[in-house]
């Protein structure tokens, strides 16, 4: 998969997202964790990342590429919740690509 097809999955995932906001919370498992407010999802966003860190340290490559990918749709579903687009977390990670990573996290604290 190229990097604009990439791009067009998530922004085509974060409108189903969008549109899962007038959907039933009974039918709709996104809709539920809408209703359920940020808490309900961030819950969620934590729990899904503790898997990764499971399948990461067990180093079997599918199982961190499953989780991993249970995490970024919980992460989508935060962003769509607050209309967060995707292009802003990817223009965030433009401008901070090519810079050292200390560099980085000492400029934000400031």
């Amino acid at each position: 998969m190229s990097s604009k097809q990439s791009g067009e999955l998530l922004n085509e995932l974060f409108q189903v997202l969008q549109e899962r906001k007038t959907a039933e919370p009974e039918k709709s498992y996104v809709a539920s964790l809408y209703a359920g407010g940020v808490e309900k999802i961030a819950k969620k966003i934590g729990e899904e990342a503790t898997e990764v860190v499971i399948a990461g340290l067990k180093g079997e490559d599918q199982e961190i590429i499953s989780e991993m990918s249970d995490l970024w749709f919980h992460c989508l579903v935060l962003m769509a919740h607050r209309d967060i687009e995707p292009a802003q977390v990817l223009l965030e990670l433009s401008n901070r690509f090519g810079r050292s990573g200390i560099e980085e996290k000492a400029s934000r604290n400031q």
